[in-house]
């Protein structure tokens, strides 16, 4: 499925993003329209890696729908926002244990199921 929240084919998993043409913002998710001019943006492929730029934990489960919870149950998770080199930040489940994340440290950001996910960069 192609959309503005899919991943590029044949990229590895990266992000489909949006520049625009007249200021050379980037967005993600991707948009037709640049969010501080209102000028036309063209797609991009998004960094692959970033800094993280803040997290917290998942304690309870978010509203249901959109939230469909695991047939296990619900289990906390990380979060955080994930700052790429186009200036854009990220909201992506971090595959990082808690006690791992710190912020500013490196790491690797690909499309996941239905939201972005970001593992540790090696430095």
């Amino acid at each position: 499925m192609e959309g503005p929240l899919s991943e590029v084919p044949g990229t590895g998993g990266r992000l489909r993003g949006s520049r625009c043409a007249d200021c050379a913002v980037a967005v993600y998710p991707a948009d037709p329209a640049c969010p501080r001019c209102g000028g036309p943006a063209g797609p991009v492929v998004l960094s692959a890696t970033g800094t993280l730029w803040t997290w917290t934990v998942q304690r309870y489960a978010p509203k249901s729908p959109p939230y469909v919870p695991p047939a296990a149950g619900f289990a906390p998770f990380t979060v955080g926002y994930v700052e790429l080199p186009e200036g854009v930040r990220v909201l992506a489940r971090l595959d990082i244990r808690p006690e791992d994340a710190e912020i500013g440290m490196p790491v690797t950001l690909t499309a996941g199921d239905g939201v972005p996910r970001a593992a540790g960069a090696a430095v």
